[in-house]
């Protein structure tokens, strides 16, 4: 699939569900209302779409939520989508997790065919876990991180950039990811959803950030990449990698090869803009075979913008995208 810019779409990003077991402070409100589950796509319908995609060409999936983990039966979707990596099929199924579900799935995870996953862990320090998850407890998602490592995955560590908050921790994060293995991507925040939070106060470019990392670690240009928006460095100290991920600094537009499919089988083609395409009525649609499933989701491509139109200002306090980042997938 090639958009209108030239860009060829190969990577799919799938949210199982916009439900999730934490409230981070720039994620979600703390009073939050989901979806109901009637809306959701069956695991049988979301598999269904992804072969569809698989069909034209994504290569790589990663399923996301909310927390996807705490979905009934998500692993049931995880085998069966692992069942189609191979030369004609997917080159990788990924995941992203805040952790409290792993020291349950992670062994599931490997067997069904995931390699890495990323985890979502802000902050070392209990009491700072605790206030940005709203009702987190590290331990768990330590256990889970460390459960996942006994099992074979490869885990990347997603750490949202916040001013005032955790810009005192990213030298013990880059510590403590050398120290076990792990790879570090750092985050800016992005405005998307009411969360009951100023973003301008939260709001920390990760250029200021990249600059300070070099007063104490030797920061290696790369060519690395996983295929997602990720621009990595090696840390030569710890031998790890580092990424930023900077859509307000630095967006990563102009080589965009990602879609976003929510739980409820709307296809966003850009995280930062509202059009969309409602990909559930036509795959429930009896008359709509597999060549009109990929010739709907085609349309769509076709439709894909050139760019999101992210700003985090004072003169407006209302986010950039209404929806929230758990409902587009995180």
């Amino acid at each position: 699939m090639i958009d209108p810019f030239g860009r060829r779409i190969s990577y799919l990003r799938v949210s199982v569900t916009d439900r999730c077991d934490l409230r981070c402070v720039y994620c979600m409100a703390e009073d939050m209302t989901f979806l109901p589950k009637a809306q959701l796509l069956t695991l049988e319908e979301l598999d269904r779409l992804c072969g569809a995609f698989i069909g034209l060409g994504v290569e790589r999936i990663r399923l996301t939520g909310g927390e996807p983990l705490v979905r009934r039966d998500v692993m049931s979707l995880v085998k069966n989508l692992g069942a189609r990596i191979g030369p004609q099929g997917l080159r990788e199924l990924t995941l992203t997790t805040n952790g409290t579900q792993l020291a349950k799935h992670a062994e599931g995870l490997h067997a069904a065919g995931v390699r890495r996953i990323n985890v979502s862990l802000d902050s070392l320090d209990p009491g700072r876990f605790k206030a940005l998850t709203r009702w987190g407890d590290i331990e768990k998602t330590l256990d889970g991180i460390f459960a996942a490592k006994a099992a074979g995955l490869a885990i990347k560590i997603n750490a949202v950039a916040m001013k005032g908050v955790n810009e005192d921790e990213f030298d013990r994060l880059i510590a403590w990811c050398g120290e076990h293995g792990f790879d570090l991507t750092l985050i800016e925040t992005m405005p998307l959803g009411e969360i009951n939070e100023d973003r301008t106060d939260q709001y920390l470019p990760l250029s200021l950030v990249r600059r300070r990392l070099r007063e104490t670690w030797t920061l290696e240009e790369t060519d690395y990449a996983t295929g997602g928006p990720a621009r990595y460095m090696t840390i030569r100290e710890t031998g790890r990698r580092l990424g930023f991920i900077t859509p307000m600094t630095h967006n990563f537009c102009e080589s965009c090869n990602r879609v976003r499919l929510t739980c409820t089988g709307t296809l966003y083609m850009c995280l930062g803009q509202e059009d969309a395409a409602d990909l559930r009525a036509i795959l429930r649609d009896p008359s709509v075979d597999e060549a009109g499933l990929r010739a709907a989701i085609e349309a769509a491509i076709a439709r894909k913008p050139k760019g999101h139109d992210f700003v985090i200002d004072r003169r407006s306090n209302r986010p950039a995208v209404a929806r929230h980042m758990s409902v587009t997938g995180g």
